[in-house]
């Protein structure tokens, strides 16, 4: 890998153009679709025209469109089979863009990580070629782990930091407008998943967003009262649009872009006028607040969702209500309109979406939805089928031909308040109490994949000494024993009445010893894979637990602020350490159990004497929580993991902080330290898993999982790493680049 690298880059530019853009369409137009198929699923290529100044990763995701050519569709070297696998690498591709973009080292890890569920011969080659990539130490995916690249989620665009309530997207389905409660809009270029720049101007939280059919105007609404229009090309606003006496909940724009229609907490509709910026007229009839608005593309028509239980049809020519369409039992959330004007899909607190047919102004049919209030609905231009977006997170795809779902995608971690739909019908996008948006493939590929893990939130993950075995403990309540040879899981250990957030195990692999938010401690016998006895005593939730090397005793952090020591043969707690003046996070005990050091919410660590029963001393200098700590097997060195960003390596003879290491861009949540005392391992809300070496304070490998890292461990070969994540999956990965310890 390394040698076909240093090849290319001595070959004259030409060549490297040639080798790497041109060549391709020349393929494809002359009939060599075979050359064309080898090239591009050749890892070297790949690697080769990402990390190229003059390519890059969207120059390389669209080389795979050149075999949707209609020509080449008909040539006789045209493999239906080579071309799936072709799409499945492109999309894999689409999904980790924007990782690329900041770390092209990730190319390998991603792939492998989301193209290892696929048994195409196309596909498993490649992932074989990026096995073998050895230009510097990466981390390997051992299973599937990522989301492949079937239907369901395609990108999350993160940037607003509060809840985002409204999506709208410009008909060339390049970029995305949403609006959220950090009162900004931000507008997303949808092909890279990058932001593009921050609209400030509203005072209170942004609450509907519609965009003009030549992409060229936002129009939003706020609880400021205001509707505000905005120059997509300048990024800036144009005016600010004032006349309802409460907040704006929804706007929806004309075709020609020259009305606006608004509705609101005080009960009206108002049509603007965009050329001038003022009101026309205000429809007024709804007896409670307007939550929804659409307009039909003639222009001539509104639709309206209230509070009221109701929607109404406007006519915008006589400016006079309709008809009124009657039928939910609750709010109406959400309205969406059929591109031919003849139907309009509303969304309710009644956990339904009604069809209805706006000729005759009759109810058509019913959907229901019955695992949560439905707070959003769009339609895909056809008319054929409509998206939701409900309070149980997740989105509901409707056939709306056969009146039933189709498929029901997941991945928000709370309510989804809007979603968008692109003019081809192949994506959604959602916005969320979660504060992001989230992209999704709507193509009805058949494939279907399981992604290894839990059913909520991984707290906690802990290796055997002779690495053979995983252990983790997540928010679903239950810890899973997983198999590292294979990697798959063993069984599952239930028993704690709320979620395990620490897990510990005795060095010869039988015990596992769990810490809850029940406020207990649990052990476990591995052997049996029964739970033997049960620790009370804390007041409050347990954080963090630790076992000494013999096994004899565990020492558990908690939220009542102190620690406790247990005696794991009589099965009662030897002592409290009590110091700390909040919540204790983490705890690490040094190998010869004289020492144990403790993490806490108080920004410090501390250092404790276990034979005299003692704090020794304190560690300052974290400006936030402290979150995880390890310590070295020589016990000469702890390192902190906190959520100012940061790791601090600490030097236990000389009590004082060592360095500090940088990179992660948010709270660093795990940290775990090889037996050599050489390498750390940190896991972040960040989304990435980072591998330092301790001597120069450098990252030697990154991996970005899907979800925030919650918890990370290594098994004492020093190369086989263990991870969770806040969706519940669990990482197997290998270090490779370096040498194992054992």
């Amino acid at each position: 890998m390394e040698e076909f690298a240093d090849r290319l880059a001595a070959k004259p530019l030409f060549y490297q153009r040639a080798y790497l853009g041109s060549l391709l369409p020349n393929y494809v137009k002359s009939g060599n679709l075979e050359k064309y198929y080898q090239r591009l699923t050749d890892f070297n290529f790949l690697m080769a025209k990402i990390q190229h100044p003059e390519f890059g990763v969207q120059a390389l995701i669209d080389d795979f469109d050149l075999i949707n050519d209609s020509e080449a569709v008909t040539h006789p070297e045209y493999n239906p089979e080579t071309a799936k696998a072709l799409n499945l690498i492109q999309v894999a591709l689409w999904m980790s863009a924007d990782i690329w973009d900041l770390d092209k080292t990730q190319l390998a890890g991603q792939l492998l990580g989301r193209l290892l569920h696929f048994n195409i011969p196309a596909i498993q080659a490649m992932p074989e070629v990026a096995k073998q990539w050895k230009a510097e130490p990466w981390l390997r995916p051992l299973i599937p782990c990522l989301t492949p690249p079937a239907r369901g989620l395609l990108r999350t665009l993160e940037g607003h930091s509060n809840s985002v309530y409204a999506v709208a997207l410009t008909t060339d389905g390049k970029r995305v407008i949403s609006g959220s409660s950090d009162n900004t809009l931000k507008v997303w270029d949808l092909t890279t998943g990058k932001e593009l720049f921050t609209l400030k101007g509203h005072s209170y939280s942004v609450n509907a967003v519609a965009v003009t059919t030549d992409g060229k105007r936002a129009i939003s609404g706020s609880e400021d009262k205001t509707l505000k229009v905005w120059d997509l090309t300048t990024g800036k606003e144009e005016f600010t649009l004032t006349g309802h006496s409460d907040w704006v909940n929804a706007v929806a724009v004309t075709e020609d872009g020259k009305m606006a229609i608004s509705g609101s907490f005080d009960n009206t509709v108002k049509v603007w006028d965009l050329t001038s910026g003022k009101e026309e007229f205000t429809l007024r009839g709804h007896s409670y607040l307007v939550n929804a608005v659409a307009v039909t593309a003639d222009g001539k028509r509104a639709i309206s969702g209230s509070r009221d239980k109701t929607l109404k049809v406007w006519d915008l020519t006589t400016r006079k209500e309709e008809f009124t369409l009657r039928g939910h039992s609750q709010w109406v959330n959400a309205v969406a309109v059929t591109a031919d004007g003849k139907r309009a899909i509303s969304a309710s607190f009644d956990d339904t979406l009604k069809v209805w047919d706006l000729t005759t102004g009759k109810e058509e049919f019913t959907l229901k939805n019955p695992s949560g209030l439905v707070n959003a609905v769009a339609v895909t231009a056809d008319g054929k089928r409509a998206i939701s977006g409900s309070r149980d997170y997740t989105l509901k795809v409707w056939d709306l031909t056969t009146r039933k779902e189709e498929f029901t995608l997941t991945g928000h971690r709370n309510w989804i308040n809007a979603v968008a739909v692109t003019a081809d019908g192949k994506r959604a996008i959602s916005g969320s109490r979660d504060n992001t948006l989230k992209v999704w493939d709507l193509t009805t590929r058949k494939e279907e994949f399981t992604l290894t893990g839990h059913r909520n939130w991984i707290n906690a993950v802990a290796v055997t000494a002779d690495g053979k075995r995983a252990i983790s403990g997540s928010i679903d309540k239950t810890l899973k024993v997983w198999d590292l040879t294979t990697p798959k899981e063993e069984f599952t250990l239930t028993g704690h009445s709320n979620s395990v957030n620490a897990v510990a195990l005795t060095a010869e692999g039988k015990r596992g010893i769990s810490g809850s938010f029940d406020n207990t401690l649990k052990v476990w016998d591995l052997t049996t894979r029964k739970e033997e006895f049960t620790l009370t005593g804390h007041s409050g939730s347990v954080n963090a637990v630790a076992v000494t090397a013999d096994g004899k005793r565990a020492i558990s952090g908690s939220f009542d602020n102190t620690l406790k020591v247990w005696d794991l043969t009589t099965r009662k707690e030897e002592f409290t350490l009590q110091g700390h003046s909040n919540s204790v996070n983490a705890v690490a005990v040094t190998a010869d159990g004289k020492r144990m050091i403790s993490g806490s919410w108080e920004k410090t660590l501390k250092v404790w004497d276990l034979t005299t029963r003692k704090e020794e001393f304190t560690l300052q200098g974290h400006r936030n929580s402290v979150n995880a700590v390890g310590v070295t097997a020589d016990g000469k060195r702890a390192i902190s993991g906190s959520w100012d960003n940061t790791i601090k390596v600490w030097d236990l003879t000389t009590r004082k902080e060592e360095f500090t290491l940088t990179g992660h861009s948010d709270s660093v949540n795990a940290v775990a330290v090889t037996e050599d005392g050489k390498r750390a391992i940190s896991g972040s809300t960040d989304k990435t898993l980072k591998v330092w070496d301790l001597s120069s304070g450098n990252v030697i490998a990154s991996f970005t999982g899907e979800s925030q890292i919650s918890c990370c461990a290594i098994a004492p070969d020093g190369v086989t790493i263990v991870a969770g994540d806040e969706s519940g999956r669990v990482y197997f990965l290998r270090l490779e680049g370096v040498e194992a310890l054992t």
